[in-house]
């Protein structure tokens, strides 16, 4: 699923393709589940605005417009935009990628600018949604999620009072997309990993100090997949995401612990019994 480097990696393609640039052409595909804003309005919406910023939020991305509303995408369990001639974004590897044809299979959305170049959103679970909204961050369902993960992390003292007043096991709250928008499973799992932190225990029953693990690795596992632009074959090797995939029984972290699977908050959580407490 596209998470939080994802999307950031997707937005700032849209900035270096679209921001600045007119749309001369809309082309929607015939999609009712994808189009939570109908196809004909989207299209009237967009054809002949200038695109004045692309913007994200959590999993959410947006493009402001010179007059009227936004669209904004979600990317669902497989989407992301493409451009011609540029391999798609993968999250498992991007080692040996080939640009995908053009259009992209299951494109939805096609956006063509005056000077010619292309934007596509494509999604072939049809799990992602596209949307017109007036004002983005204060309307549904932007103005329901928590903080961005990346650029609205608390402060320690206020992540730990946020933490406190959870009971939620700390895997499930760092995917409640209310508390922290932008997290998705593997980025828990390797947040709590690096912290230390037992993934079924109780928010409330962190200390101080194990909050701010908590937080220090939040923040730094998220810049650092962003500055690999969302690539995993740039993360660090010694990072559980590289171990966590195949449930190998025999699998071990690179400090020789063993790696267990278990279904925590109604996700399948990798972690490390050994290492995390």
């Amino acid at each position: 699923m596209p998470e939080l480097p994802e999307v950031e990696t997707a937005r700032r393609l849209a900035v270096r393709v679209a921001v600045g640039r007119r749309i001369a052409d809309v082309w929607c595909a015939a999609d009712p589940i994808v189009f939570e804003t109908p196809p004909a309005r989207v299209r009237a919406a967009l054809a002949g605005r200038r695109v004045r910023a692309a913007r994200r939020h959590g999993k959410h991305l947006w493009l402001e417009l010179d007059r009227g509303p936004a669209l904004l995408m979600h990317f669902g369990m497989t989407g992301g935009l493409h451009v011609p001639q540029r391999p798609p974004l993968r999250l498992m590897s991007t080692r040996g990628a080939r640009p995908a044809g053009w259009p992209p299979r299951f494109a939805k959305l096609r956006l063509t600018f005056a000077d010619g170049s292309q934007l596509a959103l494509a999604d072939g679970r049809r799990l992602g949604r596209i949307r017109l909204r007036e004002r983005p961050r204060a309307e549904p369902p932007l103005s329901l999620l928590g903080f961005d993960a990346l650029h609205e992390l608390p402060p320690p003292a206020r992540f730990y009072e946020l933490l406190h007043d959870r009971t939620a096991p700390m895997k499930a709250l760092l995917l409640d997309q209310t508390f922290a928008a932008g997290v998705g499973n593997w980025i828990a799992d390797e947040v709590l990993y690096q912290a230390g932190i037992d993934p079924r225990r109780p928010a409330r029953t962190l200390t101080p100090s194990e909050s701010a693990r908590v937080r220090l690795r939040l923040r730094a596992v998220l810049r650092t997949a962003v500055r690999a632009g969302a690539d995993s074959d740039r993360y660090p090797r010694p990072w559980l995401f590289h171990r966590r995939w195949d449930h190998d029984p025999l699998a071990r972290t690179a400090r020789g612990d063993r790696i267990r699977w278990q279904t925590i908050g109604g996700r399948t959580t990798a972690w490390a019994p050994a290492a995390q407490h």
